[in-house]
Parts: structure tokens; C-alpha cells; sequence
């Protein structure tokens, strides 16, 4: 009778054995996002933080998503009352400054927060290579699926989302991203970079 007893036993902690070690695989911090593969959700948002030459753009004005077809896009969403936000930024600021005169912009995203506060922490931080502009009521974080911040959104030169960075991005995972979407640029887009275009 005890060998039938066991033979139950093990036949149901079997499943529950494996699906533990099934889970002990699989990374707790990731999760999917429906955006990558396909087209980024197009966005017209207004600067506030107008960054530093040569990246800046002039406070007030808007950036659209459409007026950066065939550019490689970073589009990273913060918040100054975000402490992950902090180990990141010298990072984006830096690797922007690097990629300068190359077909990628940078774009900061505030989210859920006061533009004042915003610009109060970029000052704080030592300043931002890129702009940033506002995102009222948080539309674009919600048309972006956004789970928290940071979030950093990579968008090739067809506008469909490439990767998604769920937390702060390593300096090494960025520079291979962005360059990896630049040579995939078509070589019109690489070569009017080169020239001095934008």
C-alpha cells in the first residue's frame, strides 16, 4: 500500500517540481512588451529642457516622431522623483554626446512630473546633452505601454521599435544598439550624417 501511496505522491510533486525549475529560468525583471517589431506610436511633444549644443533644440518647441523618419531614435522616459533614474543619465548624456553629427537623436520623456521639477534635477545632475519635453497626462508613456521609469524605447530608421530597456541602461547595451541601428540605416541616411546633415 505504501508504494502506491508514494507512486501519488511523486506523480503530483513532479509537475509542480518542474514548473519551479521552469520559473528559476526565466528572468523576473523582464517583461514582454508588444511594441518591438512593430511601428512606434507617433508623438508630437513640446520641449522643456532644451539640452546643449549641439543636441539642443529651443525651449517651446515640439518634437515629432514623423520628423525623425530615417533616423535611429532613443526615446527615454524619466521622472525626477526616479532614484534609477540618476545611475542613467550621465550614461544617456555621454553616449548622446559620443553619437553627435550621426543619424540618431536622443529624447528625453518626463513623466508624470512638473516640467519645473524636471529642469531643476537635469541642473542638479550637471545638465543633459539632448532635450527632454512633457508628456501631459502621460499619453505617450500610455501609447508606449510604459511599465515604470526609466524606460528607454530604441526606434530604427523605418519608425517601428527595435528594443526595449525595462530600468537603466548599461553604457556598453546602448553604444551596441544605437551603432547597431545606424549601420543598418540605408547608406543615403549614413553618408548625409557624414556630411553634416541632419
Amino acid at each position: 500500500m505504501n508504494w502506491k501511496r508514494a507512486l501519488i505522491a511523486a506523480s503530483a510533486a513532479i509537475p509542480v517540481i518542474l514548473l519551479f525549475a521552469w520559473g528559476f529560468t526565466r528572468d523576473p525583471g523582464t517583461i514582454p512588451s508588444p511594441l518591438p517589431g512593430k511601428p512606434a506610436p507617433l508623438f508630437a511633444l513640446d520641449v522643456f529642457a532644451p539640452g546643449q549644443p549641439p543636441l539642443n533644440l529651443p525651449k517651446g518647441d515640439t518634437v515629432r516622431l514623423a520628423d525623425l523618419r530615417g533616423r535611429v531614435v532613443v526615446l527615454n522616459f524619466w521622472a525626477s522623483w526616479c532614484v534609477a533614474c540618476r545611475s542613467e543619465h550621465t550614461v544617456l548624456s555621454t553616449t548622446a554626446r559620443l553619437f553627435a553629427g550621426r543619424p540618431v537623436s536622443f529624447v528625453g520623456v518626463l513623466y508624470n512630473d512638473r516640467p519645473a521639477l524636471g529642469e531643476a534635477w537635469i541642473a542638479e545632475m550637471g545638465g543633459q546633452s539632448y532635450p527632454s519635453v512633457q508628456d501631459p497626462d502621460a499619453r505617450t508613456a500610455i501609447d508606449y505601454g510604459l511599465y515604470g521609469v526609466p524606460e528607454t524605447f530604441f526606434i530604427d530608421g523605418t519608425g517601428r521599435v527595435a528594443y526595449k530597456q525595462l530600468g537603466p541602461v548599461s553604457e556598453s547595451r546602448l553604444a551596441k544598439i544605437v551603432d547597431s541601428l545606424i549601420r543598418a540605416l540605408p547608406a543615403t541616411a549614413t553618408d548625409s550624417a557624414a556630411k553634416g546633415g541632419s
